[in-house]
């Protein structure tokens, strides 16, 4: 199909796009690396009046760390995060989940800020951004905010961002040292995920000191998997233990139902991939 017609613009700094933004109001849409927002325009399911290309600021791309903190630009490329050392190093599980978003040729257009901005509960990065413990950066004309991830997704491709913002970066606390794991379930290879989990687990002693699980396609934002992660605090490193918390897993989730699954069979995931996904952490 196609798009229906609106008004282009380029800006070269963050300083001019967030003045154009406000300028715009709520007409405007940000395009980062297209991936979320050309498939909406061309099926007519969005119809801004102007289109706020960011691709060309230098400044919201690049990786570095900074005091034990690890600082992504959001118009970094999925490659680029999944081959950084500096990722891979502080935040494995989102070079490893990154991975296996889409195929290559998105991986290559697709960024970091421009995924978790659109905030599909059934992408990846959403769910392994909040089991990070991330914060969202963004730039308006009131100055600079950082959201905590988990004030960050509001409802279906809905975002703490005001029209005014642009979302420039993501700070995640290292997680050096901890194990990780991101497993989901999917129809056919390349297609949204039906489940996902993002598991971090750090043992102390045999024992397993903290949990964060991440759930993908649970409901209407991405999720944590509090009812697990409290059962699995403190408790012994092995599989016994692993498969009788994850059965809560899917406690205070809302999995919708459509072709792919049944809300029943999405929480029947959720708890396999928990189990499977915490126990492969710990290995």
């Amino acid at each position: 199909m196609i798009p229906p017609a609106f008004d282009y613009v380029r800006p070269a700094s963050v300083d001019e796009a967030v003045r154009t933004l406000a300028d715009a109001g709520e007409d405007a849409k940000v395009l980062a690396g297209g991936q979320s927002l050309l498939p909406l325009l061309r099926l007519r399911l969005a119809f801004p009046e102007l289109v706020v290309d960011i691709g060309r600021i230098p400044e919201l791309r690049g990786i570095r760390e900074e005091a034990g903190t690890l600082v992504i630009g959001a118009m970094t490329s999925h490659h680029d995060v999944i081959r950084d050392p500096l990722v891979r190093r502080h935040a494995g599980l989102l070079a490893a989940a990154t991975a296996t978003v889409a195929d290559p040729a998105v991986r290559h257009r697709g960024t970091l800020g421009g995924s978790l901005a659109h905030a599909d509960p059934a992408a990846d990065l959403p769910a392994v951004i909040l089991a990070l413990d991330a914060n969202l950066i963004a730039v308006g004309p009131d100055g600079r905010r950082a959201i905590p991830a988990r004030e960050f997704f509001l409802d279906y491709l809905q975002t703490a961002l005001r029209p005014d913002e642009l979302l420039v970066g993501v700070e995640i606390p290292s997680t050096e040292g901890w194990g990780f794991h991101y497993e989901k379930f999917q129809r056919v290879a390349q297609a949204w995920a039906v489940v996902g989990v993002a598991a971090l687990v750090r043992r102390h002693e045999g024992h397993l000191a903290e949990s964060r699980i991440g759930l993908s396609n649970m409901g209407s934002t991405p999720l944590r998997a509090t009812a697990a992660e409290e059962a699995l605090a403190g408790a012994d490193a092995e599989p016994g233990a692993v498969a009788r918390a994850a059965e809560a897993a899917a406690e205070g989730t809302h999995p919708s139902s459509d072709p792919s699954a049944s809300p029943e069979y999405r929480a029947h995931l959720a708890r396999v991939l928990t189990r499977r996904s915490v126990l492969a952490a710990l290995e």
